[in-house]
């Protein structure tokens, strides 16, 4: 018996050591458009047919058997015996019809995912043992030699991935925070979203609530450029120096990438920008709270983006009491959370 609870926790140890194969098998099957192909189709797919449509060489289809396996095993596909002499379909399930790339779809999870596992983003996890034993240098730092937002405004294409990336993931999450979350926007005529990118959160709001006027506010390498859609007005700047004035100051997935301190000091322009909590003034948050509780899912994503953030910045995702306290140091008076963004919350914020 302890001999076979030893070979099961090698086994386990084995599951942790590859599980970052796991990761890059699932940015292959969205590089080679597997969800794509079986959704074009129509209905599941034979490996010859998913093959064929591939344009896969031929000596490669035992390799994608290989792969599609993994796949099923993972849960990103399903497999069923009822193809034609009783040969194995495959077909999409709720994971992978997130990552389908087609007309009908404009929140797919595909740039998300291959953003997120481009090797700039990696690499810094390879220093995180050095970084540990010393006080200075960041682990993006140790990797590049510039911290993640120095090195996104010298590369383009990196630029250009990562905020593909937040776009995706800003136009999945908008339709759940408007038709589900639309209460937290009552009363308010004006609204700022902080580092939001190309708009695809101020749009969304906009759309749905036509008396809100949505401005964004960027750096200007991301909004310089960016002519207003009329329905959301652009605007270049920098969110520790000054902040327009709104009768709600939004912030997605922000205040994670920056040290308690900075946070404090946006949050503190936040404050300045918005009128008195009885004039309706507020602070909405989209953000992790580490520990919330998220129903059926489980809490190991909110600690993987806490790593990330660890690695990339100097962020960290925080727990309620520590959300609390940046709150209180920023001048702020209360606040509610509402935890139903699958792992992640809603945090209103008032003066």
């Amino acid at each position: 018996m302890e001999s076979q609870n030893i070979l099961n926790a090698q086994a386990e140890l084995w599951n942790q050591t590859f599980s970052f194969v796991k990761s890059l098998t699932l940015k292959c099957a969205i590089e080679l458009g597997i969800p794509n192909a079986i959704h074009s189709h129509g209905q599941p797919m034979t490996l010859s047919e998913l093959h064929t449509a591939l344009s896969l060489p031929a000596c490669n289809k035992t390799n994608l058997l290989r792969l599609v396996r993994m796949l099923t095993h993972s849960g990103f596909l399903m497999v069923q015996n009822t193809g034609k002499n009783n040969e194995e379909v495959y077909d999409l399930t709720p994971i992978s019809r997130l990552v389908i790339n087609n007309s009908d779809s404009t929140s797919s999870l595909s740039s998300f995912v291959l953003g997120i596992l481009q090797f700039t983003l990696v690499k810094p996890s390879f220093h995180l043992g050095d970084w540990l034993k010393q006080d200075k240098l960041e682990p993006f730092e140790m990797a590049f030699g510039c911290t993640f937002w120095e090195l996104a405004g010298k590369l383009p294409d990196f630029n250009t991935l990562f905020n593909g990336a937040m776009t995706s993931d800003s136009s999945f999450l908008s339709q759940f925070i408007v038709k589900e979350h639309g209460n937290v926007f009552q009363g308010i005529s004006s609204l700022v979203d902080v580092g939001g990118g190309c708009g695809s959160v101020a749009t969304a709001i906009a759309k749905a609530f036509p008396k809100i006027e949505c401005t964004v506010l960027d750096l200007p390498q991301v909004v310089g450029h960016l002519p207003s859609n009329g329905l959301v007005k652009f605007v270049s700047g920098d969110m520790f120096s000054n902040i327009p004035r709104a009768d709600a100051i939004f912030l997605k997935w922000i205040l994670h990438d920056w040290c308690d301190e900075d946070c404090i000091k946006i949050l503190q322009r936040c404050k300045e920008a918005i009128p008195s909590k009885e004039d309706g003034g507020k602070v909405i948050i989209v953000d992790i709270v580490v520990g919330s509780d998220v129903g059926s899912i489980n809490h190991q994503p909110q600690l993987l983006f806490d790593m990330m953030m660890m690695t990339l910045t100097k962020g960290k995702e925080r727990e309620e009491n520590e959300w609390s306290n940046l709150f209180k140091e920023a001048g702020f008076d209360s606040y509610k959370i509402t935890a139903s963004l699958g792992v992640r919350s809603i945090i209103e914020v008032y003066p």
